[in-house]
């Protein structure tokens, strides 16, 4: 019985200690660079649920192109209309990750949960994202962004 106590109380332990040491590892200092364009990405989702067109402008390249959750391409006059048209109820971004590929390009990834307008349909709420910033002179654009739908065996 005390073998079998011990064995549960380690198969619970060990995950805890993994899960304080990922935690711990999450506290380090975010980077200048890991600080703006989480802080980025952020603001365009921001614009997204604000309607904000013309601040969503100002963050997107000119050349912008995203892959929905639907798996369909879509050019930056697509985003600004479906900004316009205000899908985007809601939202919740965690789990950020930034990897620099050069002194201009860099990659974020992160999680969300999304909430979208009811007339749209069931869209995934939850998906992971993958977006590539570029620097353009001394501003950081969104260059492309590919939302994944988390699917249920996730």
């Amino acid at each position: 019985m005390k073998r079998f106590v011990a064995a549960i109380l380690t198969c619970l332990t060990v995950p805890c200690l993994a899960q304080i040491a990922t935690n711990t590892a999450r506290t380090k200092p975010l980077t200048p660079l890991e600080q703006t364009l989480i802080g980025q990405s952020e603001a365009v989702a921001q614009a997204q649920k604000a309607k904000d067109v013309e601040g969503l402008r100002r963050l997107l390249t000119d050349d912008f192109e995203r892959v929905g959750s639907e798996a369909e391409l879509h050019d930056k006059s697509d985003t600004l209309d479906d900004t316009h048209d205000g899908k985007l109820e809601d939202y919740h971004l965690y789990d950020f990750k930034v990897l620099s590929v050069d002194e201009n390009v860099a990659i974020v990834t992160y999680h969300a949960v999304i909430q979208m307008a009811e007339d749209e349909g069931p869209a995934p709420r939850y998906q992971h994202f993958s977006d590539v910033w570029v620097r353009q002179g001394d501003q950081w654009r969104l260059r492309f962004q590919q939302a994944t739908a988390k699917r249920s065996i996730d």
